[in-house]
């Protein structure tokens, strides 16, 4: 489905808006083309297309409540549905939530290059599956299968008009790789791990290195041993580190500041929150953030935004509406929809510009027999964290450091508190890895309380 300019679809709905005497409106709207294809051992499993299309209409009231609708039906005749549906609507507006348009709804996008490429023909999209299973299924002899694995290729559009004359629109390109091994040897326990590599289109993935690293991870884990339950410093994968702030981002969303679920309050900003040598910014614009979006739901341009500087919490993020509670600018993190969403875009967790911090090793660690558990994946994110509580319970794939020497865990959990583990951190180590969710160091942190396989 082609996706008429913003000038042109805003010039339409002016005036369907003006026939039906409505002044204040807005709309969002995101379409794409997927194409994706797994494999199973040489076949075929899945090939599949798809177009999909979502479009948000908020009408405002003369008595500035809003009603929403939402639909995929761009003609003349849905457009004059959509907006009739949500000027009805706005009469059962909730007072209590009054959004409006983002001051910043109109001002200059930055410029992101971000090339759109034409996408592969799906059965050349299963020919490179086929070829990437084969390679990493040849890495070793306990690999036996790639359970989970996918190759896909997107074609995506989204803008945001309103009657204040904001035009905003964004084509992109994107594909994704997706490599999940699985491992098994006479007597042992299978052992399973992964890797996934993104693109602006499915010739640019890296797919020597997705194999390279699915199957190095996946045989790592092959030698395993249990580990005695007790506290113990851990070494946080930069994919783990992240996964553990992505799952506690309520600590900085002004909307769940608001709503009374974040662990943050009001008088929070400006406090500690951290070891003074952390530094964490949202920044939706780095380049090694593949598909970031140059404006948010409501039109705000995206930016680099500071979240913690020095341990000190200094920002949140915001919509416009928790911005106006707040008095300050929205900060382009919102989503649109019914209720006005709030989230994170890409995480940068670091070291503080003038302070370093503790820089570990783990070849230093250890030598007179004192243990070091290396996190590589958390698991079951979504059930075993708290997030308004701080606490989280989550099993993990990693190794037990001892003497210089690393040995898989057979299974364990990692458990704690977050607020514990920002104010626990020794250090980081190595260079910032890019991954799919942020950009981030190995992380080192002490005293975190490992439960092993009873």
């Amino acid at each position: 489905m082609a996706m008429p300019t913003a000038t042109a679809l805003g010039e339409r709905l002016s005036q369907l808006a003006s026939q039906q005497g409505i002044q204040r409106w807005d709309l969002g709207a995101a379409c794409s083309t997927d194409t994706s294809v797994q494999v199973d051992r040489g076949e075929a499993k899945q090939m599949k297309g798809a177009q999909r299309s979502s479009i948000t209409v908020r009408v405002w009231n003369d008595e500035g409540l809003v009603g929403v609708t939402s639909t995929s039906d761009l003609s003349q005749s849905g457009l004059e549905r959509a907006l009739s549906g949500a000027r009805d609507a706005s009469a059962f507006g909730n007072p209590e939530d009054r959004p409006g348009f983002s001051p910043l709804a109109t001002a200059p996008l930055p410029a992101l290059e971000q090339p759109c490429l034409p996408p592969l023909p799906i059965l050349q999209l299963l020919a490179t599956l086929k070829e990437a299973e084969r390679q990493l299924l040849d890495r070793h002899p306990a690999i036996a299968t790639v359970p989970y694995n996918g190759l896909a290729q997107r074609s995506s559009e989204r803008l945001y008009l309103n009657s204040d004359g904001a035009c905003r629109q964004q084509q992109l390109s994107t594909a994704s790789l997706y490599l999940y091994a699985r491992a098994e040897e006479a007597g042992r326990k299978p052992r399973s791990a992964g890797a996934v590599r993104l693109a602006y289109g499915a010739s640019d993935l890296d797919l020597e290195g997705c194999i390279h690293e699915a199957a190095e991870r996946t045989i790592s884990h092959l030698d395993y041993a249990p580990i005695e339950t007790g506290h113990y410093t851990c070494v946080f994968s930069p994919e783990a580190f992240l996964d553990l702030i992505g799952a506690f981002s309520s600590l900085f969303n002004a909307r769940a500041v608001l709503d009374g679920v974040s662990l943050s309050t009001r008088e929070s900003l400006g406090q500690p929150l951290a070891v003074p040598f952390l530094s964490i910014h949202d920044n939706g614009l780095h380049p090694g953030n593949i598909g970031a979006a140059a404006f948010d739901g409501e039109g705000t341009p995206t930016g680099r935004l500071t979240l913690v500087e020095g341990g000190t919490l200094r920002h949140f993020l915001h919509s416009e509406a928790t911005a106006r509670a707040f008095g300050v600018a929205p900060t382009g993190h919102a989503g649109l929809g019914a209720k006005v969403s709030v989230g994170p875009s890409w995480f940068e967790v670091g070291p503080t510009a003038d302070r370093k911090g503790g820089q570990q090793g783990l070849d230093q660690w250890g030598t007179g027999g004192e243990p070091l558990v290396v996190i590589d994946s958390l698991s079951a994110l979504h059930a075993g964290v708290k997030a308004s509580q701080g606490s989280f319970s989550l099993p993990f794939d990693g190794w037990l450091v001892r003497n210089g020497e690393r040995r898989s865990i057979e299974a364990a959990t990692v458990a704690g508190d977050i607020r514990q583990v920002l104010n626990a951190i020794l250090g980081f180590e190595g260079e910032a890895k890019v991954t799919p969710d942020g950009l981030c160091p190995q992380v080192w942190v002490e005293g975190l309380s490992i439960t092993g396989e009873a």
